[in-house]
């Protein structure tokens, strides 16, 4: 029996067994196919088993006759491009080299408002990239990492990251996370997303990432070797989540910032596959800098990191956090052309003498900015984690559509 047909009969029985015995639970164990047809779990076993050319879910057993390592048999890492992953509500699409996963927001990704955190979205967005690679057949035993990356005992590690936030999704709402991938320069790889509801197709949130390559025994930058570039290459897409415009640098902070937090030590759990502080823990030690009240009352937007250097379990850590003097008020009062400017006077004269209502509404909406700095406290000098920029406005109902 191949390795094919055995998930074939496994699913069958299991889905017969389930679906039979509580029609209300077949309901639960529908996929969305290209996003026109549901296809039950019975329904995708079949589809596979006709797509043994093309896909495959387990690695072929093995011909001498060995057992596979117990990873290898609890991860079953496809060996070919898969089109359709029933378990992970994951399907390849933008002909052929996309992905898209439906996930339901859980109640342990949300906050004390029920809206989805911040850091739920990073790891969101960072589980389906690595469900993308998983899917086409090219993921080695490591963090996201090609079987050519193996071979030269590469890995990956972001340098840039962006993610604009129009809405954010609420405890036990789907959403669809599409992602994909293109080049960045001669040795780098962007990574893109969007997140939108399910229900109305409204986007949520857009992301935008640049990888480059690090040897991960030298912990130094590396060029993209060709064959890694062969394997690559082919998913690459002509398509931006956030377009490309002027991007402009980040300030370097100082101990003169506004908000410090010191002595941040990271834990064991905070470390990923690679042996470093995830990203995603960065994002945390940032906004637990900046004060509670304005957090209270203020939803983040953007975010826009760029990362320095690795952060190891055995460093300390500072966060620092400025508010930016430059937040100008954009948004500017609309007169009608028959408005004197007597009445302009006495509206500023207004103003002044504490009718500050028309202001305050204007406040309101303007965005407010943060700079951010993470970096390893040293005996000697300090060095750079990431520099960051976020953006606030004011806290919104937590509906983007008029009910």
């Amino acid at each position: 029996m191949t390795s094919l047909s055995y998930f074939a009969s496994f699913t069958i029985a299991c889905s017969s067994s389930r679906e039979g015995d509580d029609p209300n639970k077949q309901k639960l164990n529908r996929i969305k196919v290209n996003g026109t047809s549901n296809m039950s779990t019975t329904k995708v076993a079949e589809f596979l088993s006709h797509k043994v050319a093309v896909a495959t879910t387990l690695a072929p057993a093995p011909e001498n006759g060995s057992i596979p390592n117990k990873d290898q048999t609890r991860q079953n890492i496809p060996t070919k491009k898969q089109f359709v992953d029933p378990y992970r509500q994951g399907l390849i699409i933008e002909e052929g080299v996309g992905y898209r996963q439906t996930v339901v927001i859980r109640s342990y990704e949300v906050g004390a408002d029920k809206t989805a955190t911040l850091e739920s979205i990073f790891n969101l967005l960072q589980e389906t990239a690595l469900n993308h690679v998983w899917m086409s057949g090219l993921l080695g035993d490591g963090f996201g990492a090609t079987h050519g990356m193996m071979r030269n005992n590469l890995i990956w590690v972001v340098s840039r990251m962006q993610v604009q936030v129009d809405h954010y999704p609420i405890w036990g709402e789907v959403i669809e996370i599409d992602t994909w991938v293109s080049a960045s320069g001669k040795n780098g790889m962007r990574r893109d997303w969007l997140i939108r509801c399910h229900a109305t197709g409204i986007v949520y949130a857009r992301a935008t990432s640049t990888w480059v390559m690090m040897n991960q025994e030298t912990r130094r930058l590396s060029k993209m070797p060709d064959e890694v570039r062969d394997e690559i290459s082919p998913w690459f897409i002509e398509k931006q989540a956030i377009e490309e415009d002027f991007q402009e640098k980040i300030e370097k902070l100082d101990d003169k910032a506004k908000y410090i937090n010191s002595n941040l030590k990271p834990r064991r759990s905070d470390l990923d596959m690679n042996h470093h502080v995830n990203n995603v823990k960065y994002v945390r030690w940032m906004l637990e800098t900046i004060p509670d009240q304005f957090l209270e009352d203020h939803q983040l937007s953007n975010i826009t990191l760029e990362y320095r250097k690795e952060c190891g379990s055995s460093d300390t850590v500072q966060s620092l956090c400025e508010p930016q003097d430059d937040a100008i008020l954009k948004e500017r009062v609309q007169h009608n052309n028959n408005v004197n400017l007597l009445n302009v006077y006495s509206l500023a004269s207004g103003i002044l003498e504490g009718n500050g209502i028309l202001m305050k509404s204007l406040n309101d909406k303007r965005p407010l900015n943060y700079t951010h700095l993470l970096q390893v406290k040293g005996e000697r000098k300090n060095e750079e984690i990431v520099r960051g920029r976020t953006t606030w406005n004011k806290k919104q109902s937590t509906a983007p559509f008029s009910m």
